[in-house]
């Protein structure tokens, strides 16, 4: 607490100092400093003993304060057997002060992102973190053995799941679910965040697990107009500002036509940066009308319905806004680099 008399600021100063040193901690009640400001109370003027004895009376309540923190029972992180079987399910026990942790910035920015999209009428559902090849690629409109799922190396276990390298394994899921939204005039409005798992060679921005948030929208006449309203909208809500945006031509298996969305640079105003390597712009992730074999697959009417998808990496988007050179801080965990964004 700040005072702002300044004879109340040196007691609490030297309270404190003293109140450490003391192994009776509530004889702190009787300190001469408390009992001098009580005298001094006395000798000033009418108009000035109000101020100064808010302040005293508030000095006296942070000293119980002090106390009543005194008295909470001192953990010896030492001592705990971190190899002990524990309940993964039970509260975790208070063993660090709060204000030594911090929320991870994917975290907290995660948040605000899925916020906007909220507020744009878009649901969401969590992705999955091991998945089926049906769900990774059948459903996704890729064929056997054809070559674009070499863009989507991932890893497999025993038992033949994937780790999913993409969130649109979860496409099929919110297209099914949401077939009655559509039958019933609704859209389908779902965003998807998700962790995925590429087999990368690590570097400064590549890594081998990051987050991804997918994208679906649905409804009856449904065009690339839409696409691009809607991440334009986003991009500027997230960034506070005013963007250009343009898209060229790609290729995915999952949308025709395909594009990659590109944006202004919002640090340089298409100036020139060491963020948008000079150029003006940034290509920020991948997107497109949603192929009508996809629709198919989820047993929508391709001639009824149209939709878009849209998948971009959070990390990077996070990177961007910060200035964060490096992607392998996110895992690193370094307290340095996290407590930036406490």
């Amino acid at each position: 607490m700040v005072y702002k008399n300044g004879e109340v600021a040196r007691a609490a100063k030297q309270l404190k100092a003293r109140l450490d040193k003391l192994e009776n901690k509530a004889s702190i009640r009787k300190a001469p400093e408390l009992t001098a400001l009580y005298e001094r109370l006395k000798e000033l003027p009418p108009k000035q003993r109000a101020e100064f004895g808010k302040q005293v009376n508030e000095l006296k309540g942070e000293v119980e304060q002090w106390l009543q923190e005194a008295k909470k029972p001192k953990v010896d992180l030492r001592s705990i057997d971190v190899t002990a079987p524990f309940d993964v399910n039970a509260p975790a026990p208070k063993l660090l002060p709060v204000e030594l942790s911090s929320r991870h910035p994917i975290t907290t920015e995660l948040t605000k992102i899925l916020d906007i999209y909220g507020r744009m009428g878009f649901s969401s559902v969590a992705s999955r973190e091991l998945d089926d090849d049906y769900h990774m690629f059948g459903s996704l409109n890729f064929p056997p053995d054809h070559p674009a799922r070499d863009d989507y190396d991932s890893f497999v276990t025993d038992e033949g799941l994937l780790a999913p390298a993409h969130t649109s394994t979860m496409q099929n899921r919110v297209l099914r679910a949401g077939k009655k939204a559509l039958l019933a005039g609704q859209a389908i409005r779902v965003a998807i965040p998700g962790r995925v798992f590429r087999n990368e060679d690590v570097d400064a921005s590549h890594e081998h697990t990051f987050y991804q948030l997918e994208g679906v929208y649905v409804d009856r006449g449904v065009n690339v107009g839409h696409l691009i309203a809607t991440l334009q909208s986003f991009l500027e809500e997230y960034f506070s500002k005013k963007l250009e945006v343009k898209i060229q031509p790609f290729y995915f298996p999952f949308t025709e036509p395909s594009f990659e969305f590109t944006l202004s640079c919002p640090f340089c105003a298409k100036a020139g940066c060491n963020i948008c390597g000079y150029s003006g712009w940034i290509e920020l992730l991948g997107c497109g009308m949603i192929h009508p074999n996809v629709l198919t697959q989820a047993n929508i009417d391709p001639k009824i319905y149209s939709g878009f998808a849209w998948g971009g990496g959070i990390d990077r988007l996070v990177m961007m806004k910060y200035g964060i050179e490096d992607i392998r801080h996110f895992h690193s965990g370094n307290l340095k680099f996290l407590r930036q964004f406490k």
